[in-house]
């Protein structure tokens, strides 16, 4: 009698762990690959969705009077999508089509790749430009993309519009769902500024000089 009851008492954590596994299941947080994005489109990029960059734009759409004012050197930026990273495209070119789905904004993309020396150069033309020197910008690493609106065939960049304006507070907003950072949260704002902060990147970019 006293045996069945020692192993009765052994027995109970063990019952009462199992019990408790089933009342209150939980992963632990370093094995918990569940996709909590709360967003069906976001879930779908994860699951392996691919979606194909848009056909280029004509050049002649990034050298007008009002785009020089705005963005100077826009005619000689880089919009090969096949020089950023491909995960960062995948999310850049989800961002653009939610934007178009549910919001009805044609997204078009200023620059994606920057060669460090286009990325002196443009540091050189001052802090209204850019604030970031050689390597110490997500542009030499392909895992950042700046961005404006098309609309009746032009290009809308200045803020100063306010169609565009609340363009690019829905465009961070898309932007932050997906997991980047939004430029438009910064002290100096770059409000079609995106960029994936890899992990990894911030490593390569701190040995180069950035902070």
């Amino acid at each position: 009698m006293w045996a069945v009851l020692t192993l009765c008492l052994l027995a109970l954590p063990v019952v009462l762990v199992l019990m408790w596994g089933q009342w209150h299941a939980r992963t632990l947080d370093g094995f918990d690959d569940r996709v909590g994005t709360g967003n069906e489109q976001v879930a779908q990029l994860l699951a392996g969705e691919h979606l194909v960059p848009p056909a280029p734009l004509p050049p002649s759409v990034f050298v007008t009077a009002e785009v020089e004012v705005v963005r100077p050197m826009l005619a000689t930026a880089d919009r090969r999508w096949d020089l950023m990273d491909p995960d960062f495209v995948q999310r850049l070119l989800l961002a653009f089509k939610i934007m178009k789905d549910e919001h009805g904004y044609d997204m078009a993309l200023l620059e994606g790749h920057r060669s460090p020396e286009r990325q002196n150069l443009l540091a050189a033309k001052g802090s209204n430009v850019t604030m970031a020197g050689a390597w110490q910008s997500y542009h030499q690493y392909g895992l950042a993309a700046d961005c404006a609106f098309m609309r009746n065939g032009k290009l809308v960049i200045s803020e100063k519009d306010p169609w565009a304006m609340r363009g690019y507070q829905l465009y961070g907003q898309v932007a932050e769902q997906l997991g980047l950072t939004w430029g438009g949260r910064w002290q100096m704002m770059d409000l079609g500024h995106i960029e994936w902060r890899k992990p990894g990147a911030k490593a390569a970019m701190k040995a180069a000089g950035y902070r």
